[in-house]
C-alpha cells in the first residue's frame, strides 16, 4: 500500500460519521483524491454495500485501482480457497468530472443513492506537485487542469483571455478589489512576451497587491484561475442538483467546502433545495425543501487545523432527503 500522504483527508470521522451510512446501501464519493474518504465508507459497508469514487485526475484513480488490486491479492492470499469478493462491498472507480453523476448512475443502473460525500477544492497531492502549476511557491507550467487531457491550462487563459474576461474571473472566482488592475498587467505584459510559468505570473501580480495582503491575494488570483481553467462553479452545480435528485428518502448529502463562492451555493442548496437559496413556502409559511440541514456546520479542531494547514478553511454541512 502506498503512503496515505499523497492527500490528507479533511474531517474525515465527521464527514463520514455524517452519511450516517447503512450498511447495505449504495454511496458515491465524487472526489476520491488519495481514497481516504472512500476507504473509510468501505470499511462501513457489508458485502451487499456499493460505493462508486470519481477523480477526474487519472492519477488518482490509478493510484486507487492499484491499492485495490493490493488489497484483492492480500485478501486472496488470506482466504486461500475463499472467495474473497463475497467479503469485501463491491467498489468501483469512475474517471469523470463529477458533473456528470447522473449519467453515471443511470449508466451502472443505480437508481437510488443512500449518501453523498463531496470533499471540494484541490487535493494537497496537486499542490504538492510542482509541475501540476497549481501553486505560485515554486516556478512550474501554468498548468492547473484537474484533467490533464483537458483542452483549456491556465496558460491558454492568462494568454488569451481579453482584460474584461479576465477582469470578470478575478472578480468573480478570486473576489479581488483590484480585478480589473491584473487584468490590464497581464494583457500588457503578455503583449511583450506570453506568460508561461508560476512564477513569471507571480512575479507580475506580486507588485499589484496590498503588501498587508500579497499572499492572501495571490493565492486567490490563483484560485480564481483554476475554478475558471476546471469550469469548478458549473460542475458543482450539476452534481449538487443530480445529487438531490437521485438521493434516496432519508439518503444525506455531506459537503466539505474551502471558500466562500462554493459553500454559499452548498448553504443555499441545503437551506431552500435548490443553487439559488430562494425559498418557496405552504400556505403555512413552511419552506419546502427536498433536503433538511442536519446539525450546524462543523469546522476542523485546533490539532487538525494544526496538522493539516489545507483544512484550515474548511467548512463541513450535511443535509438528510425528506
Amino acid at each position: 500500500m502506498e503512503s496515505p500522504e499523497y492527500h490528507i483527508p479533511v474531517l474525515l470521522g465527521p464527514s463520514v460519521d455524517g452519511l450516517n451510512i447503512c450498511q447495505h446501501g449504495v454511496y458515491v464519493d465524487v472526489t476520491l483524491g488519495g481514497g481516504g474518504h472512500s476507504r473509510e465508507i468501505l470499511h462501513r459497508l457489508s458485502a451487499k454495500g456499493r460505493l462508486f469514487s470519481f477523480d477526474q485526475d487519472a492519477d488518482a484513480i490509478a493510484r486507487s485501482q492499484r491499492e485495490a488490486e493490493a488489497t484483492q491479492r492480500a485478501n486472496a492470499d488470506a482466504l486461500t480457497m475463499e472467495a474473497d469478493s463475497t467479503k469485501s462491498p463491491t467498489w468501483t472507480l469512475i474517471q469523470s468530472n463529477f458533473r456528470y453523476l447522473k449519467n453515471w448512475m443511470r449508466y451502472y443502473e443505480v437508481d437510488g443513492l443512500n449518501g453523498v460525500l463531496a470533499d471540494l477544492g484541490v487535493s494537497s497531492h496537486h499542490f504538492d506537485d510542482s509541475q501540476r502549476g497549481f501553486s505560485f511557491r515554486t516556478d512550474a507550467p501554468l498548468d492547473m487542469r484537474m484533467n490533464q487531457q483537458a483542452n483549456l491550462s491556465a496558460a491558454d487563459i492568462i494568454n488569451s483571455y481579453d482584460a474584461a474576461q479576465l477582469t470578470s474571473a478575478f472578480r468573480l472566482y478570486g473576489e479581488l478589489r483590484q480585478a480589473s488592475r491584473l487584468a490590464e498587467s497581464i494583457v500588457k505584459a503578455r503583449s511583450r512576451q506570453e506568460i508561461r510559468t508560476t512564477g513569471e505570473l507571480a512575479n507580475l501580480l506580486t507588485p499589484l497587491l496590498g503588501r498587508d495582503r500579497e499572499k492572501k491575494d495571490l493565492a486567490r488570483a490563483f484560485q480564481a484561475l483554476r475554478i475558471e481553467v476546471n469550469h469548478e462553479m458549473d460542475a458543482l452545480r450539476d452534481m449538487l442538483t443530480a445529487a438531490v435528485e437521485l438521493l434516496k428518502p432519508g439518503g444525506r448529502l455531506v459537503v466539505i467546502a474551502y471558500h466562500s463562492l462554493e459553500d454559499r451555493i452548498v448553504k443555499n442548496l441545503m437551506r431552500a433545495g435548490n443553487i439559488e437559496g430562494e425559498t418557496v413556502q405552504d400556505i403555512y409559511g413552511r419552506v419546502q425543501s427536498p433536503l433538511v440541514q442536519v446539525g450546524k456546520v462543523i469546522v476542523p479542531d485546533d490539532a487538525e487545523q494544526a496538522a493539516n494547514p489545507r483544512s484550515r478553511s474548511a467548512k463541513l454541512r450535511i443535509a438528510e432527503k425528506v
